[in-house]
């Protein structure tokens, strides 16, 4: 474990070094905060798992913005750590799985944590990642491949939990900022699934 006296040291390494798996970070730091330099490392490309450490409460809306994993309050309780970076590995595991697709192009191997939603048009899924892809097959076939992490919203369409920023009543706001329509009946179920993957 490597810890570091300010965020732009952090940062520093960060541009020499990627092989960081998870980033405990507490909000309050020096000139630059845990929620900026989360920010900058998911600018920068980085997948790692984040946590936040925070006596504040008022910065939780935020760590949506930047996929983080969890936040623990000071003082930090032993059980309550292991268990999120239990939750951590975990998740670790499940993102470096990929879904095969057989495109015209070829076989494309795409990571789950990439994927933000598929939606289906008549009898093609697309497959909304870092570009879409699509293919002609049905979209039940996805959700067992899928796995915990994606919630089916209605008949069209497939969601990826961890990329949801909010939900309203008729539309899913993503952390790119795209917003998915939801069919009429979704926002209860798809809620208690945010709720339940937590």
């Amino acid at each position: 474990m490597d810890v570091f006296p300010s965020a732009e040291r952090f940062l520093t390494r960060y541009e020499r070094r990627r092989d960081v798996d998870i980033l405990l970070l507490d909000v309050e730091m020096g000139a630059m905060d845990g929620v900026a330099l989360a920010k900058a490392v998911r600018k920068a490309g980085g997948t790692m798992q984040i946590v936040f450490v925070t006596g504040y409460s008022d910065y939780i809306a935020e760590g949506y913005d930047v996929e983080s994993l969890n936040y623990l309050m000071k003082p930090v309780d032993a059980a309550k750590l292991f268990d999120v970076l239990d939750k951590a590995v975990a998740r670790m595991r499940r993102d470096s799985r990929c879904l095969d697709l057989q495109c015209a192009e070829g076989l494309m191997r795409i990571p789950l944590a990439d994927i933000r939603y598929l939606d289906v048009r008549r009898n093609y899924v697309t497959v909304h990642a870092d570009r879409d892809y699509t293919v002609k097959r049905p979209l039940g076939e996805f959700e067992a491949e899928l796995g915990d992490g994606f919630c089916q919203v209605g008949r069209a369409m497939i969601v990826n939990l961890r990329r949801i920023r909010c939900v309203g009543r008729s539309s899913v706001q993503l952390t790119d900022g795209t917003t998915p329509p939801l069919p009429r009946g979704a926002y209860e179920p798809l809620n208690r699934a945010i709720i339940d993957q937590t």
